[in-house]
């Protein structure tokens, strides 16, 4: 195992397009870190140069303290599991999982005996002599990695493994990646666009944007304290809820005012704000039906645009007398077909009611068209100052 280190590390292409931007990062050996973020944010680029398999413009690349980047891809004890599987269809899968330790001269029976170890940790050992094409996409999946583990390298990369997988598959593939690390401990970089992938498989998450790094912390903090606007955005389904204040005080404190109902503010280092326009940022899950609301928060009142009942929770989408904020459009117009934002840009109110996503208890009765009275817990609440978009307190 080893750690992994970017040092001031830049990507351009040969029409100018700068992929990376002075990225510096350690990855710990044994550390499980996702690199996450829109599509276009340059993270399965800086995957690749970690690889070999794209030459960087400048900085430097160190696996286990060696800087590698003059090493030629195959010398870098390294394992890629790629989005496609790229097994080889007129392979068996034993043959697939030990091709790799052929080409290095591994003995016939070592092969075999590792092939088989590494099956069988993976649950797939009764399918070592079937080809890809009589696997399901799951089976293909663990082949892939099997492929990667059994050559037993310094280090994994992972480039979006789950994504050609449906939703319930991915949800038991990558609970099962994340047990396989902790019995192997080997140092793993895991690229995807999957913000809850990222929450719930890495030690760290690292959020980037337009070849940028702007964040790197673990999940909780990730969520708790986002660095700025748009890593309080991305991270979080539903996203967070922005609103445009304005602050004020009177001789009870610091509050902001939201559809007419009065939120006190106790965070220290606003008091310099008195009098200027943020930006709010209020989770849905610090939004609930006042009739199961066990704290006295401020009430809200809201109409239901709709409902969604979940079985366990309802979101619900409520119009507010309030000022919304937009991403040069709105923050739902900045995502893409993943639900990414996939832009940044400083934020404008829009000049009407605003819309807010909340996560209701599984019993609320919202239905479309009807009021609703909110709960708001003012203890949770972020701030953004709308010229930077950094987080405030």
């Amino acid at each position: 195992m080893a750690s992994i280190s970017f040092v001031d590390v830049d990507k351009r292409f040969p029409d100018g397009t700068e992929a990376v931007s002075h990225l510096s990062l350690d990855i710990a050996d044994g550390e499980f870190l996702v690199l996450v973020g829109p599509s276009g944010s340059g993270k399965t680029t800086a995957l690749r140069m970690v690889a070999g398999l794209e030459e960087m413009s400048s900085g430097e690349i160190l696996i286990g303290g060696d800087v590698v980047n003059d090493v030629p891809p195959k010398n870098r004890d390294i394992a890629m599991v790629f989005q496609n599987y790229a097994l080889y269809p007129h392979m068996t899968v034993a043959d697939n999982m030990g091709f790799a330790l052929k080409l290095h001269g591994l003995p016939k029976k070592a092969t075999r005996e590792r092939v088989r170890e590494t099956a069988e940790m993976l649950g797939i050992a009764e399918l070592l002599n079937r080809k890809p094409s009589q696997l399901s996409g799951g089976q293909r999946q663990r082949v892939a990695m099997g492929r990667a583990i059994v050559r037993q390298p310094q280090a994994f990369l992972m480039d979006e493994p789950l994504s050609n997988l449906d939703a319930k598959l991915r949800v038991d593939m990558r609970a099962y990646i994340s047990m396989l690390h902790r019995r192997l401990r080997t140092t793993t970089l895991y690229v995807t666009h999957d913000q809850t992938e990222a929450m719930t498989m890495g030690d760290r998450v690292a959020v980037m944007r337009a070849g940028q790094l702007e964040q790197v912390a673990s999940p909780h903090e990730l969520y708790r304290r986002p660095r700025n606007l748009f890593v309080a955005s991305f991270i979080g389904s539903p996203a967070m809820n922005f609103l445009l204040v304005d602050l004020q005080a009177d001789s009870d404190g610091l509050f902001v005012s939201v559809g007419g109902t009065r939120l006190m503010i106790d965070h220290p280092g606003l008091e310099s704000r008195v009098g200027q326009e943020l930006i709010l940022g209020l989770r849905p899950e610090d939004i609930e039906d006042a009739r199961f609301s066990r704290d006295e928060g401020a009430i809200l009142e809201a109409v239901v645009a709709l409902a969604e009942p979940l079985g366990a929770e309802t979101i619900a989408h409520v119009e507010v007398n309030a000022r919304p904020l937009r991403h040069r459009g709105s923050v739902e117009e900045a995502r893409d077909v993943d639900g990414d934002i996939t832009n940044g840009g400083l934020l404008e109110p829009a000049g009407r009611g605003a819309l807010l996503t909340a996560r209701l208890h599984a019993r609320s009765e919202a239905e479309a068209g009807t009021e609703l009275r909110l709960a708001i817990d003012p203890r949770h609440l972020h701030f953004f100052d709308p010229l930077t978009e950094q987080t405030i307190v």
